[in-house]
């Protein structure tokens, strides 16, 4: 997406090393990034889901992450407003689904891909196994179907490790 210049915007904690086609985007000014401690990404994905409005947190404050941001003080401490983050599309990686969205993730895809899931309009999850219904035993289901709105079987996909 980055190639085909489809990205405006990002927000993340770190773009990653490998991340050239970011890379060229950011240094050329053609995509803007917005950067956020790992924790407070993962809440404000975690808020929209919810449904919250925003929440206030001690982390950041003083520093250049809190610059524009409203500022509290709530039980004795400084604090900032973090919004929620909200996204029309999420594409995530699961390891199992079955026909009606239900997912199970394996190892670290288990970290941001259910939250992601939440607090999108739209979630595309890209499966390694597609299960009948009723084959997802409900106490291993992380994500529920209902959050869950196009599911891409992976051909060949092999997971590491």
């Amino acid at each position: 997406m980055f190639k085909n210049n489809q990205i405006k915007h990002v927000i993340a904690s770190f773009p990653g090393p490998h991340a050239s086609h970011f890379q060229e985007r950011f240094a050329a000014k053609e995509v803007t990034l917005e950067l956020v401690p790992q924790g407070i990404l993962c809440e404000r994905m975690r808020a929209a889901g919810a449904g919250l409005q925003g929440f206030y947190t001690t982390v950041g404050v003083g520093t250049e992450v809190a610059d524009g941001k409203e500022e509290r003080v709530l039980e004795g401490k400084r604090c900032i407003l973090e919004m929620p983050i909200r996204a029309d599309y999420a594409f995530i990686k699961a390891q199992k689904a079955d026909a009606l969205g239900n997912l199970t993730y394996r190892l670290a895809a288990r970290n941001f891909n259910p939250i992601m899931a939440m607090a999108a309009r739209t979630t595309i999850a890209e499966v390694e196994e597609l299960v009948p219904v009723g084959s997802i035993e409900p106490e291993h289901v992380v994500t529920p179907a209902i959050f869950v709105h196009r599911i891409v079987q992976a051909k060949g996909l092999h997971y590491a490790g």
